[in-house]
């Protein structure tokens, strides 16, 4: 099945307090976290976006987003033809702070998550865009995720890098700031 054609502008790990991007039009903003609910409320704007999904990352607050932001974490909605679905936060790197997860803790959630065509999450598939470090490893949960579900879009944060790797039928697409989808 075809996706429907839509235009989706998808924003991760934005340290400023401000939109600075630029204006044009999409259909649906992705937020992967990491970033001022201020800005993904500008960059909607901005761009003129019917539809405003989000995801919290390590570095954002515990409060709830505001209003039309709607929170994907753990949930599923539809938007135009599309499922959507989504997951907070990283692997637990420290001790302490918002959205930080065990891997079985992940593996739990996601065990029996449902399928979407397009899946959200501040981190990465594990040994899918990792880094070289002790804070950005990705989620083995994400692996088994797109293994029995097979999502055409799985969309991350937190690697702090633009990047794209297909996984099977699952097209894996890392976003360091914002990056215009074109869906068809």
């Amino acid at each position: 099945m075809a996706f429907p054609s839509m235009k989706i502008l998808a924003l991760a790990d934005i340290d400023d307090l401000h939109w600075h991007g630029p204006a044009g039009k999409a259909d649906l903003l992705l937020a992967l976290g990491d970033m001022a609910d201020a800005v993904i409320l500008q960059a909607a704007e901005a761009w003129d976006c019917r539809q405003v999904f989000a995801v919290k990352g390590n570095h954002d607050s515990a409060g709830p987003f505001p209003e039309p932001i709607v929170d994907l974490h753990l949930r599923t909605m539809e938007f135009a033809g599309l499922r959507l679905g989504g997951l907070n936060g990283c692997w637990q790197y420290k001790p302490r702070g918002h959205y930080l997860y065990y891997q079985e803790e992940a593996e739990d959630f996601l065990a029996s998550f449902p399928a979407v065509d397009v899946f959200i999450s501040h981190n990465s598939p594990r040994r899918v865009h990792d880094r070289e470090d002790e804070i950005h490893t990705g989620f083995s949960a994400l692996n088994s995720y797109i293994a029995r579900t097979a999502p055409r879009l799985l969309l991350h944060g937190h690697q702090h890098q633009e990047c794209e790797t297909r996984v099977g039928e699952t097209r894996v697409i890392g976003v360091y700031g914002w990056k215009q989808i074109e869906l068809s």
